[in-house]
């Protein structure tokens, strides 16, 4: 008959440690929640700075002047460089956005994560849609038929504010994404939050123990 005790010279199996000591869902999905407490919070805090970014667009963009004779409308000065201006500028809000808010979140979250860099980079792309549609809608009027019906015979009116190149949408995310990341690196904290500590899979001392025997 066999006996029921274990032999003492062979360690015991480690206790599963699956996201700490409360087990899977423990500090695991305190992470979690946490990283998509804070992705959520971020994506609204950047996208509502859009409306601010679409009144400076509108308020900083060089003006595009049509003239119309009563029958047709044409560029006043057709070598003008004033409708790649309006993408220039964009393009140019767009960065100094992309950094104000990378640098501003990350002094607001020196810890970083993955829900941070999702949410400026979410965020920032639809405050950018935001500010373009801010602009079109404030700036000078969308019809242009009515624009010159309402300017008269051989007068001068503004263009509609537009955005040639959609590309520029991009700006404001990947300045946001790329400088937090940036500082993450450079600033990187020593203190890690308690349940990222807890969540660090560690053998327990009588096992290290019974493996060195």
């Amino acid at each position: 008959m066999q006996s029921s005790h274990a032999d003492p010279s062979v360690p015991a199996a480690p206790p599963s440690y699956m996201g700490g000591q409360h087990g899977g869902g423990g500090a695991g999905g305190a992470i979690v929640r946490r990283e998509l407490r804070d992705a959520a919070l971020c994506v609204l805090g950047v996208a509502v700075l859009g409306v601010l970014f679409g009144l400076l667009w509108v308020w900083l963009a060089p003006k595009v002047p049509l003239f119309t004779d009563g029958k047709a409308v044409y560029l006043k000065d057709p070598e003008g460089e004033e409708a790649m201006g309006a993408d220039g500028t964009f393009a140019l809000l767009g960065l100094a956005f992309g950094a104000l808010t990378g640098v501003l979140v990350y002094f607001l979250r020196r810890h970083g994560g993955v829900g941070i860099v999702v949410g400026l980079a979410v965020g920032g792309l639809l405050g950018s849609l935001l500010a373009w549609r801010t602009g079109v809608l404030l700036g000078p009027e969308t019809d242009v038929v009515r624009a010159a019906k309402e300017a008269g015979r051989n007068a001068t009116f503004d263009a509609p504010l537009k955005l040639q190149a959609k590309g520029v949408l991009l700006a404001w995310p990947f300045a946001a994404a790329a400088l937090h990341l940036l500082f993450t690196a450079i600033f990187l904290p020593t203190d890690l939050p308690a349940e990222r500590q807890s969540a660090v899979v560690q053998a327990p001392p009588e096992w290290n123990e019974n493996t060195e025997r």
